[in-house]
């Protein structure tokens, strides 16, 4: 048993009908960012961010611009994999402040987020992203982001919109495998980004949610045996939707998987190995072996939150379009648990 395969969209389509409810024409998915994320309506219960992970060879870093309704929230967040040094800031303004922020509508719209603690910069043009971010006092020094990442062109990306109901839906967006180079400065320190082994994944995600939620996602974009290689994968979030946030990407070319995958992890030791599967064939055989485990917990009575995001190692295969199957080797990459009340 295979579930159906899930509807591909070719055109420009809005997300929303005239009342603010999901239009039935823009549920499937689609290989390029052609989704018009006209949210209005549902106070307090859109949710609209975007989230970008930069894989360097000695760093990881991340930055992500999230509006609530009821307040805008700003984190970036820095990794080095072998001392393991990690440090995170978060930004949080109440909704009165923050009239001016707007959220994009479209995938690749610039954005910008700057108040006294930290600036972020991410515009779009000819192709590349470029994502500029200063903080004075990050983990006690001052930081400096300058990446340049790249769009090959004719590369596909993941995009996808699953309806729970008419009334609450989301759009999201995962574009996987983008050459990054640059630099990120941490006080003395200079990590360098070079295209060839260094990419950047981004999440872009526009919807109106249920007040309960939990989910888990699963990403990476590396060099494998000379080809760039991502993975998405996601789970409970879209069981019974319909539609999968599942994917492969080999060399900008995409091979969507409509089948619902499973996590298998132990919820009291995040730090275990995880699995990762298909549910009724082969397609997918995943091992995760985690070496890091960042956690974020808010806790504001009416808005819950808590993260487990883990950083470390893909091991197993996965079965492509064509039939042939990819090995994959120590490939690095996050996964990460959310549950929230929002």
């Amino acid at each position: 048993m295979v579930q159906h395969a899930e509807r591909e969209i070719f055109e420009w389509t809005s997300l929303c009908d005239k009342k603010g409810n999901l239009n039935p024409a823009a549920i499937g998915y689609a290989r390029k960012p052609i989704i018009e994320c006209n949210l209005s309506g549902h106070f307090m219960r859109k949710k609209k961010w975007n989230y970008w992970c930069c894989y360097g060879e000695d760093v990881l870093f991340s930055v992500t611009i999230c509006h609530f309704d009821y307040a805008v929230s700003c984190f970036i967040y820095f990794l080095e994999y072998e001392t393991q040094r990690f440090f995170e800031k978060t930004v949080t303004i109440p909704l009165g402040v923050v009239k001016k922020l707007k959220m994009p509508t479209r995938v690749l719209e610039p954005i910008r987020f700057t108040n006294s603690e930290i600036n972020v910069n991410i515009s779009y043009f000819q192709n590349q992203t470029l994502l500029a971010v200063s903080c004075d006092n990050f983990d006690n020094e001052p930081l400096n982001v300058n990446l340049k990442i790249l769009h090959p062109v004719g590369d596909e990306s993941l995009n996808v919109v699953v309806p729970w109901n008419r009334h609450t839906f989301q759009f999201t967006a995962k574009h996987h495998i983008l050459p990054t180079k640059g630099f990120i400065k941490l006080g003395n320190k200079r990590y360098e980004f070079h295209e060839e082994e260094c990419f950047s994944v981004l999440d872009f995600g526009r919807g109106v949610w249920p007040r309960e939620v939990i989910w888990n996602w699963a990403n990476a974009s590396q060099r494998l045996r000379n080809k760039r290689v991502g993975l998405n994968f996601g789970g409970k979030w879209t069981d019974g939707t319909g539609m999968t946030e599942n994917a492969v990407f080999v060399d900008g070319k995409m091979t969507k998987i409509h089948e619902d995958v499973i996590f298998e992890y132990d919820r009291s030791n995040f730090k275990k190995p995880w699995y990762i599967t298909t549910k009724f064939t082969d397609s997918i055989m995943l091992t995760f072996h985690p070496f890091f485990e960042r956690v974020a917990k808010t806790d504001l009575k009416l808005v819950q939150s808590e993260v487990h995001q883990l950083v470390g190692y893909y091991n197993g295969k996965v079965k492509l379009e064509d039939g042939s199957t990819l090995i994959i080797q120590q490939m690095l990459g996050c996964i990460e648990e959310h549950v929230a009340k929002w």
